[in-house]
C-alpha cells in the first residue's frame, strides 16, 4: 500500500516538471534503520534507481581521478544518511527567517554561482536525512510563545528539487501546518510542486521560488527548471492557499542588466496577481576567496565575474571576507529594483535587499 501510494504522488508531478534522477543512490545502516529511511527507499524503488546498501555508516568511493570527474559522480548520487547530532542545535539565519535546519545537504542544479561552494566540505554528493521525525520533533524547542517563529529549510539543499525522491518536504510542511507558532521557508529552481498543493499547510508554510534575468538564467544555471515553469509552479502554489515570495538572485550588473531585469519583472506580472501576498528578498551576487577557488574548479570554464579588483571587500564579525559590488552600484540596483516592485506589485513587501 506504501509504494501504490509513493507512486501515485510522484506520477502527481506535471509531465513538464524538472526532475532530477541519480545514477546512484546510496544507503547507510543508520538510515535504513529509520522509518523514514523505508519511506524514502520505496520511493526510490518506485522509480527503480540503482540502489546500494553501504556495509557501514561512512559514504566512499566519491572521489575520481581528479576534481571534475569528483564533481560529476558526487552531483550523481543520492545518499540517505543519518543527520548527526550537530544537526539539532540550530543556527540563526538573518535575514531569511530566526533559524535554520536542514533535511538534506547538496544540491542537484549546477547553478555557477553555487552558494554552497566552500560552505559544505567534501564532493558535492546530496546528503539526504533520514531521521526526519526526530529532526522536526527537535524544532520545538526553539519556539517563541510570544511571537510567530519562523525557520528556513533551504539552506544546504534545494528541498522541491529532491521531493520527488524524499517526500521531505510535503512532511515539513505537514508538520508546520500542525503548529499555532511556527512558519516554515523554503525556496526552489524547480517546479514539481503538485504533489504539494492540497497539503494542510494552513498557511504556515512561505513557498519561494530564485529567479533570475534570462541572460542569467540560462547561462549559469544548469539543471534547473526555467524561469518561466518556476513563475508558473508559484502561481499553483499561491492558487493552493500559501503565502509566495520570489528571490531575486543572484542580482547582477551585466550588460542592459534594466533592459533584462525590466522583461523578468514583465515575466512576473503576466504570471502572478499584482495583488497577491507577495514579497521580495532581493540579492546581488557576492562571493568569498574560499568559494570562488571551488567553483573554479567545479566549473572550469565558467564566464562567472569574480575579479576582486571590481568589487569592494565585506567583512564579518569574524573577520571573513566577501567581495560585494562597490557602493554606488549597489545603490543603483537597489534604487531600480524598489522602483520596479513598488509600481507593479504596490501591495507586495520587500524582506530586504543585500
Amino acid at each position: 500500500m506504501l509504494l501504490n501510494t509513493i507512486t501515485d504522488n510522484i506520477s502527481q508531478a506535471s509531465p513538464s516538471a524538472k526532475l532530477w534522477m541519480p545514477q546512484r543512490v546510496l544507503f547507510t545502516p543508520a538510515a535504513l534503520n529509520e522509518p523514514w529511511g523505508q519511506q524514502i527507499l520505496a520511493r526510490v524503488q518506485s522509480l527503480n534507481l540503482p540502489i546500494e546498501e553501504l556495509p557501514r555508516n561512512r559514504l566512499t568511493g566519491l572521489r575520481g581521478e581528479d576534481e571534475k570527474q569528483t564533481y560529476n559522480i558526487a552531483k550523481r548520487t543520492l545518499a540517505v544518511v543519518t543527520a548527526p547530532p550537530s544537526h539539532f542545535k540550530l543556527s540563526p539565519i538573518p535575514p531569511s527567517a530566526d533559524w535554520q535546519f536542514h533535511l538534506a545537504e547538496g544540491c542537484p542544479a549546477h547553478c555557477q554561482y553555487c552558494y554552497l561552494a566552500g560552505s559544505l566540505s567534501g564532493p558535492p554528493v546530496i546528503r539526504v536525512f533520514a531521521n526526519l521525525p526526530q529532526i522536526l520533533a527537535n524544532l520545538a524547542a526553539y519556539e517563541s510563545p510570544d511571537k510567530v517563529t519562523t525557520y528556513e529549510v533551504s539552506c544546504y539543499t534545494d528541498p522541491l528539487g529532491i521531493e520527488h525522491l524524499t517526500g521531505s518536504l510535503a512532511e515539513c510542511i505537514r508538520y508546520f501546518g500542525t503548529r499555532p507558532n511556527a512558519h516554515l521557508r523554503w525556496v526552489s529552481k524547480f517546479n514539481a510542486v503538485n504533489s504539494l498543493l492540497d497539503l494542510p499547510h494552513n498557511h504556515h508554510t512561505h513557498c519561494r521560488m530564485s529567479v533570475n534575468a534570462a541572460p542569467i538564467a540560462q547561462k549559469f544555471e544548469g539543471g534547473t527548471a526555467s524561469v518561466a515553469s518556476r513563475l508558473l509552479a508559484l502561481r499553483q502554489l499561491a492558487d493552493s492557499g500559501y503565502p509566495i515570495g520570489l528571490v531575486i538572485a543572484p542580482i547582477m550588473p551585466i550588460e542592459d542588466w534594466q533592459m533584462h531585469y525590466s522583461q523578468l519583472f514583465n515575466s512576473i506580472h503576466s504570471t502572478l496577481d499584482s495583488n497577491c501576498d507577495l514579497t521580495f528578498e532581493l540579492i546581488s551576487h557576492r562571493f568569498t576567496p574560499g568559494s570562488k577557488q571551488v567553483l573554479q574548479t567545479w566549473y572550469p570554464r565558467s564566464q562567472l565575474d569574480m575579479d576582486e579588483a571590481q568589487r569592494s571587500i565585506k567583512r564579518n564579525k569574524f573577520g571573513g571576507v566577501k567581495y560585494i559590488y562597490n557602493t554606488d552600484i549597489m545603490k543603483t540596483m537597489k534604487s531600480f529594483f524598489e522602483d520596479e516592485i513598488h509600481h507593479r506589485f504596490p501591495n507586495a513587501k520587500i524582506l530586504y535587499w543585500t
